[in-house]
């Protein structure tokens, strides 16, 4: 028996849909989540395909994602957007905004898309590439409860607090999107190398006691480090701001854990929209040609490289069984 399950691209979509509203989600709510799911099961990151949807849907169940809220979105200047996702999803909020906030980037060069009081991000780098598919280069923060240490030894303070950015490159080309953490891993690959018993790299966790830890199990009743020491830390503290700060979000410090609970984390999500210089200016296909020379040199350019584009309509998505067995126990097939 495989460990992997292949799905067609319509499986996967109709399995999570049923899914989401068998735990409880709205259709709206249910909607935008698994449109985002399906960014990041064929461009982002696997394991925040339908490897985090798991955790969407347990908190639908155990109370800490509102399954039917009513976002609510002010404009107190005309290029930024103040929204409340009222303890939902945070995509839902972001989708229900995105024409005006891509109507304010397009008219102003610049517009600003800050939300507090919702469920974690999820995949960050569905929302600039998002953008990108509009022509448009994004820009986003967020954060979630406090699981890094600013230094080994030290609390936690902050969450891994990650930062994304897309840059579009025209017409028929993928953007180049950067979507990564402020801590030397992502939360949901701790989680995948204990789930399956692997080890971590030495540098990656601290485990109760502040120590270095190579045991998954360990970094998860420990903490995660951030990359690069204190630039990493200063980099975790740069997103919060943006964050909870520019949103008015709860810190990581006060924010309740997204997977324990029945508890909103309520966090920040801060988006910037970004016209790409003049219409006339050619900037997209300049931008085109610096990947390509890159890819040339070897350069792994992260959104494009390794990616087939366009996608072939029979693809097959891989999915581990368990994710499999345990969304399909949800949707009750």
């Amino acid at each position: 028996m495989t460990d992997e399950i292949l799905l067609e691209r319509a499986q996967a979509e109709s399995l999570a849909m049923r899914a989401c509203l068998a735990a409880g989600a709205g259709e709206a709510t249910a909607r935008s989540l698994v449109d985002a799911t399906l960014s990041a099961m064929l461009y982002g990151p696997a394991a925040l395909g339908l490897p985090h949807m798991v955790d969407y849907l347990d908190s639908f169940r155990e109370g800490r994602i509102n399954c039917d809220p009513v976002p609510s979105c002010e404009r107190p200047y005309p290029a930024f957007f103040v929204a409340d996702a009222d303890g939902g999803i945070a995509q839902l909020g972001f989708d229900l905004a995105f024409d005006q906030l891509v109507e304010a980037a397009r008219t102003f060069g610049v517009a600003i898309f800050t939300q507090t009081n919702s469920y974690t991000a999820g995949e960050l780098g569905y929302y600039v590439r998002r953008l990108a598919g509009e022509g448009i280069v994004g820009l986003a923060a967020t954060n979630a409860n406090a699981m890094v240490v600013a230094k080994a030894g030290g609390p936690a303070v902050y969450s891994t607090n990650p930062m994304a950015f897309a840059f579009p490159l025209g017409e028929g080309s993928l953007p180049v999107v950067i979507d990564q953490a402020s801590s030397a891993t992502a939360y949901v690959n701790i989680v995948a190398a204990a789930a399956e018993g692997r080890s971590i790299p030495e540098g990656w966790a601290v485990d109760e006691a502040g120590k270095d830890t190579q045991d998954a199990a360990k970094a998860l009743g420990g903490a995660l480090l951030p990359f690069g020491g204190r630039k990493g830390a200063n980099v975790a503290l740069m997103v919060e701001m943006l964050s909870a700060g520019l949103s008015g979000g709860p810190w990581s410090l006060d924010t309740p854990s997204f997977r324990e609970g029945s508890a909103s984390p309520a966090v920040g999500l801060t988006v910037v929209a970004m016209m790409p210089g003049r219409t006339d200016g050619g900037l997209i296909e300049r931008a085109r040609r610096q990947a390509g020379r890159l890819q040339e040199r070897g350069v792994f350019v992260p959104g494009v490289s390794g990616i087939d584009h366009p996608r072939p309509a029979s693809e097959m998505l891989k999915v581990p069984r368990s994710v499999f067995e345990a969304v399909t126990r949800v949707a009750g097939a």
